[in-house]
């Protein structure tokens, strides 16, 4: 609640500017300064009211975060947008984005295929590749054990959520951390909190798939040249290349990724050896004598 006071009072004394700057922490100076970058946008939003909030965490039954509820109380969502000047013309490239309190809805499968038999998003769920590793919780399920929440659609790239884990039906969910799924629908922990995850995508100034630099693979060639060229410092320090200089790609495994649709192969029956003492002729050459001994 302080935090959000202190936010009204930077909106009323010292104007617009002031209260953009704050909230963005001072990236649309940075990104007006930056070679090329042009049409730097900020859009403006009310706070979100009290019982919107309210009516939100008692549909859902999660309990919001304190540093998201603060944020909400400032701005009810976030939009900043940038252009990169290309041969003469703008070239939309940078988007930081926050759902607002509204279109922060649980992430589901479309109902354009809901037949009886169909498969849901509870069926990737796979204890082997759920776990999570030894420095991160562990990742979200697509079932009840997760309530899980868009904060950002990446441009198609993915989406940002945010994740209630452990979850008990009937009971407030209470803990929730900040996750991204990718296109293949894998899941790549990002922080434990939003203020975390808010300076994440502040400091990244919203590049294209900047969430891929949380995961195995990394960004496109193409997203890597932007960073290369916006992020100099940190886009020549790539994790995503193995000692032997080559990119990490991201590998099919069939046997996990087609398990159970395998058929298994069916065991040959030993053929019984012809009777006269004979050492045996295959039955496919034995056919062919006789048709041989038909036409003399």
């Amino acid at each position: 609640m302080k935090q959000n006071s202190a936010m009204e009072d930077v909106r009323d004394g010292k104007g617009f500017k002031g209260f953009v700057e704050r909230l963005t922490l001072g990236i649309t100076r940075v990104l007006e300064g930056l070679p090329g970058v042009t049409d730097v946008r900020f859009v403006e939003r009310e706070p979100a009211e009290k019982r919107c909030l309210l009516s939100w965490e008692k549909k859902n039954n999660c309990l919001l975060p304190e540093d998201l509820r603060d944020f909400y109380l400032t701005t009810d969502g976030f939009t900043l947008s940038w252009s990169s000047r290309l041969e003469g013309q703008p070239v939309p490239l940078g988007s930081m984005v926050i759902n607002s309190v509204a279109k922060l809805l649980p992430l589901c499968q479309s109902t354009l295929y809901c037949l009886p038999n169909a498969p849901t998003l509870a069926d990737l769920d796979s204890e082997e590749e759920t776990e999570g590793l030894e420095d991160q919780p562990e990742a979200p399920h697509f079932d009840s054990r997760s309530r899980i929440f868009e904060l950002d659609r990446c441009g198609g790239n993915g989406k940002v959520c945010l994740v209630f884990n452990n979850c008990t039906p009937g009971e407030e969910a209470e803990q929730s951390e900040v996750w991204f799924l990718d296109r293949a629908l894998y899941w790549h922990y990002l922080t434990t909190s939003f203020t975390a995850y808010y300076r994440l995508m502040i400091t990244h100034l919203g590049l294209p798939e900047w969430q891929y630099n949380f995961t195995p693979y990394g960004p496109s060639p193409q997203a890597k040249q932007w960073a290369y060229l916006y992020r100099p410092l940190t886009a020549h320090s790539d994790p995503h290349i193995d000692p032997t200089g080559e990119p990490i790609m991201n590998k099919l495994d069939p046997s996990k990724a087609f398990r159970g649709k395998a058929k298994q192969p069916v065991p040959k029956k030993k053929s019984s050896a012809p009777s006269g003492g004979s050492t045996g002729t295959p039955k496919a050459q034995g056919g062919s004598g006789r048709q041989s001994g038909t036409r003399k």
